[in-house]
């Protein structure tokens, strides 16, 4: 049984400025946003909760008025999905992740006239910051608003043993970037790889996030890991060196 990506997913949760261990669970809270996507929960790996503990589950995110949400690798709990269907939870994806290993990690090519060539860089001021927050929040489709607090979750992000690096459009502002976590349990998340669809096609994806892959394994790093949103960007990312390597289920309880 693999655990290490459900046991960073444990970590991270627990560096949220509200997390609550509620049973074999914790909840990672962010005051700052009500946004399902950024407060969840996720159990420890080999959890065997009772009802009692979903039950308590539940009620710390009805107290805070969200919706009861979690995500995790069900193969390193397999007694938690059944617990949480007896409660009414549904599913809403089940997601392959892919990850990558210093062996494995491909650089993109250079050749002459290449977008691989484009520069990746790290943010420096807090233009920088919001450029990213704009450019990514169009780049999924207005699933989320930019805002200040979306830039400064990517600073605290960068400043806090994570990375964030993005592809400077010309003549100024973001055309393509991502994020990555500080490694936990020797493995860092890597999420929200996105480019401004009139920069598509350039390989700004692949270089961001072979960039992002390279500087989490410098800092020591074994393995970096994402989900992805659909087989043109798997591809992507198979070719800078992620692999299958499990599966990943989302449910949550509407009322």
């Amino acid at each position: 049984m693999r655990t290490d990506v459900q046991s960073f997913a444990v970590a991270h949760l627990l560096r949220r400025p509200a997390a609550r261990e509620v049973g074999g669970f914790v909840a990672g809270f962010d005051p700052s946003t009500t946004s399902p996507y950024v407060n969840y929960a996720t159990p420890f790996p080999g959890a065997e909760p009772t009802d009692r503990d979903v039950a308590d589950l539940i009620a710390v995110f009805r107290e805070r008025g969200l919706k009861p949400r979690l995500e995790f690798a069900p193969d390193a709990a397999p007694a938690v999905a059944p617990a949480l269907r007896r409660a009414g939870f549904g599913t809403e994806a089940v997601h392959t992740y892919l990850v990558c290993t210093p062996v494995t990690l491909a650089v993109p090519g250079c050749g002459h006239g290449s977008a691989d060539r484009a520069e990746v860089e790290a943010p420096a001021t807090q233009a920088d910051y919001t450029a990213i927050d704009l450019a990514l929040s169009e780049a999924f489709g207005g699933e989320w608003a930019s805002s200040p607090e979306g830039a400064a979750r990517l600073r605290r992000t960068e400043e806090g043993g994570g990375a964030v690096r993005f592809v400077r459009a010309p003549g100024g502002g973001c055309a393509g970037g991502a994020t990555c976590s500080a490694s936990a349990e020797g493995t860092a998340e890597l999420a929200g790889v996105g480019t401004l669809p009139a920069y598509r096609g350039r390989g700004i994806a692949a270089a961001v996030t072979a960039t992002l892959a390279g500087t989490m394994f410098g800092r020591g790093a074994r393995s970096v890991w994402l989900e992805y949103s659909g087989e043109g960007s798997r591809r992507v990312y198979e070719r800078v060196g992620f692999r299958p390597a499990g599966t990943r289920l989302y449910v949550s309880l509407d009322a």
